[in-house]
C-alpha cells in the first residue's frame, strides 16, 4: 500500500441546511477493505441527490460514508484483499454511494471504469451517476431499443444530456422538455429530436403533435406529482413509464382504466441503495456496451462549470438556481 496520509479535507456538514454548511473540513482518510480501493480524488460530480441529502431529504444508506458525493474520478493509490495489484497507479472513474467531495475515496473495484487517453479527469468524474442511472432505467427497466421514442423531462440536466447522448449512439428519438427557448435551443443543437418549453407550451399536445398523435414508448420521469397523469397521456399502446425522482411530490392519482386500456407499464427505481453485486453487474454491461464509444470519443458529457472543493456551497447554488446546462463538477488538489 502506498504512503497515504491520516487525515484528509473533506466536505461534511454535521447538520443539514442551506449551500453554506458546506466548507472543508479535516476527515480520516479511509482505507479500502476487501474488494475495494482508495482513489485519490481528481474531480467529483455534483448531482442532485448531493443537494437533497445537504437538506436532510435523503441520507446515505447503511454503511456509506456521510460525505456526499457519488461520482469520483482519479487515481487508484491503494488496494484492499482480493484486488488485482494491476489497477495500482491506474486513472479509473467510479460510481460510489458517498464519499466523493474528499481528497480521497473508497470505491468498490467492480464500480470502476478505466479512463481513457482524451478524457480529462473532470469528464470522467461527470459520467458514472448519469451514465448508471439512464442505462438502468432507459435501457433496462424500459427496454429501449432502436427506433424508440424517448421523452425526457430536465432536458439540459445532467441526466437529461445524457439520455440524449446515449439515445443518439443507440438509435433512438429523444424528446426533451426545458424551461426556456435557449434551453430548447441547446438540447437540439445537443442530437433531441424535439426540444419543448414546458412554461409556453403544453408538452402533452406538443408530443402528440410531433409523434402524428401515437405517442412515445418511453417517459423518464423526474418530476413526479401532477406530471405523472400527463406523461402517461403521452405513452403510446405498451408504452413504458419510469419514475427517478419525485421533484413535485410521490403522491399521484392515475385511472388505472388507462393503464389497463393502452397496457401501459408503469416502473422505477433508485440507484444508490442498491446493493454493490447489481451496480457491478451494470459496470460489466457498461463497459461492453457503451464504454467503447467513450474511448472513441463519441460519448462525451455536456460539461458545466467546474468548481474547487472550497467551493462546493457555490456549485449547489448553481445547481439550485436551475441556470446550468450539463454536469457540475468539483475538482480537487
Amino acid at each position: 500500500m502506498a504512503e497515504i496520509p491520516d487525515g484528509m479535507l473533506a466536505i461534511d456538514p454535521e447538520t443539514a441546511g442551506g449551500p453554506e454548511v458546506l466548507v472543508p473540513v479535516e476527515r480520516p482518510t479511509p482505507r479500502p477493505g476487501p474488494g475495494e480501493v482508495l482513489i485519490r480524488v481528481a474531480a467529483a460530480g455534483v448531482n442532485r441527490p448531493d443537494v437533497m441529502q445537504r437538506q436532510g431529504h435523503y441520507p446515505p444508506p447503511p454503511g456509506a460514508p456521510s460525505i456526499p458525493g457519488l461520482e469520483i474520478a482519479g487515481e487508484v493509490v491503494a488496494i484492499g484483499a482480493d484486488v488485482g495489484s494491476e489497477l495500482l497507479g491506474q486513472p479509473v472513474c467510479a460510481l460510489v454511494a458517498g464519499g466523493g467531495y474528499a481528497q480521497y475515496a473508497v470505491a468498490h473495484a467492480g464500480l470502476c471504469l478505466p479512463v481513457p487517453r482524451g478524457l480529462s479527469m473532470e469528464q470522467a468524474a461527470a459520467l458514472p451517476e448519469t451514465l448508471f442511472t439512464v442505462w438502468t432505467n432507459v435501457f433496462q427497466r424500459a427496454y429501449a431499443g432502436e427506433g424508440d421514442h424517448l421523452l425526457v423531462h430536465g432536458g439540459t440536466s445532467g441526466i437529461g444530456t445524457m439520455a440524449i447522448a446515449l439515445g443518439r449512439l443507440f438509435g433512438l428519438t429523444v424528446i426533451v422538455t426545458a424551461g426556456s427557448d435557449d434551453k430548447c435551443a441547446q438540447a437540439e443543437k445537443l442530437g433531441a429530436a424535439k426540444a419543448i418549453n414546458y412554461r409556453t407550451s403544453d408538452f402533452v399536445e406538443e408530443v402528440k403533435a410531433f409523434t402524428g398523435g401515437r405517442g412515445v414508448d418511453i417517459v423518464l420521469d423526474m418530476v413526479g406529482g401532477d406530471y405523472v397523469p400527463r406523461n402517461l397521456r403521452c405513452l403510446a399502446e405498451e408504452g413504458r413509464h419510469v419514475s427517478i425522482a419525485v421533484q413535485r411530490g410521490a403522491k399521484v392519482e392515475l385511472s388505472l382504466w388507462d393503464i389497463m386500456r393502452h397496457r401501459l407499464t408503469l416502473t422505477g427505481s433508485t440507484l444508490r441503495g442498491r446493493d454493490v453485486e447489481f451496480k457491478a453487474l451494470v459496470a460489466d454491461e457498461l463497459a461492453r456496451m457503451v464504454w467503447p464509444h467513450v474511448e472513441e470519443g463519441a460519448l462525451r458529457p455536456v460539461m458545466d462549470r467546474s468548481f474547487p472543493l472550497a467551493q462546493a456551497a457555490q456549485a449547489h447554488e448553481r445547481m439550485e438556481a436551475g441556470d446550468h446546462l450539463g454536469k457540475i463538477v468539483l475538482t480537487i488538489s
